[in-house]
């Protein structure tokens, strides 16, 4: 990969990834179904988390995060063929991650069709470029992540919540399709820097552990690293 598609690509993440989830994030929450709450639960609803108009809260803060999400993985990644693939995830991951900061709900109407998506785009990515050898990796990798966190909402249905199930796959299957160095870092990268959090807010806000934090923005972030520095981190680790 040169530095002038690096450049190129940084900055067509940039614009095109900030732009849509600008537009289409509030867009979404407001046509987008309420969960089944139990009876002792609140939320704040979707379309009014929102807010009304086209320049709201909503929108310049997923225009702002894919963005520089956006930015980052063009940069990593260059013009690439799972660039397409991880621009979309950006602009759905801003999105997910406002939802799920704000309500601590994962909406399966946003996460279930980006598997679609992802999918789709991937599945190009292979039959352009001949690598389906990447693309069964990103299968297997998303159906080992959605098995694991499937197994820890099973065990400690405490900390994880099956929108983080939902995500999870989704999240496997696009650091797959780049290997298992950015697959491990990425899902551990979100646990390491949700219990850091955790342990800061236990300190600074008097949080305790049976406090439910909202964990998709965690999970996102971890695999932004994941992409950014999966391979160093695993070729520092094996020397």
């Amino acid at each position: 990969m040169s530095a002038d598609n690096a450049l190129l690509a940084a900055g067509a993440g940039f614009v095109l990834c900030g732009a849509a989830a600008f537009t289409l994030g509030p867009l979404v929450m407001r046509r987008i179904p309420e969960p089944i709450l139990g009876e002792e639960d609140t939320k704040i609803p979707y379309a009014e988390l929102a807010g009304e108009g086209i320049a709201t809260k909503a929108a310049y803060w997923c225009g702002a995060t894919a963005a520089v999400a956006g930015g980052l993985l063009g940069w990593a990644l260059g013009t690439s063929a799972g660039l397409a693939a991880w621009l979309v995830l950006a602009v759905v991951g801003s999105v997910l991650g406002y939802i799920d900061a704000r309500t601590k709900y994962l909406p399966s109407a946003i996460t279930w069709p980006s598997y679609v998506l992802v999918g789709l785009a991937l599945a190009i990515g292979a039959l352009v470029t001949g690598d389906w050898g990447s693309l069964l990796r990103a299968g297997i990798a998303g159906a080992v992540a959605y098995s694991l966190f499937e197994l820890l909402f099973t065990v400690v249905r405490r900390g994880v919540g099956y929108g983080d199930v939902r995500l999870s796959g989704l999240l496997g299957m696009a650091l797959g399709w780049l290997g298992w160095g950015e697959v491990i870092v990425g899902l551990y990268a979100g646990f390491f820097v949700g219990a850091v959090n955790g342990v800061v807010l236990m300190v600074a806000k008097g949080y305790s552990r049976k406090d439910m934090l909202p964990f998709g923005p965690f999970m996102l972030l971890g695999a932004l690293i994941g992409v950014l520095a999966g391979q160093p981190l695993v070729r520092l680790y094996l020397g």
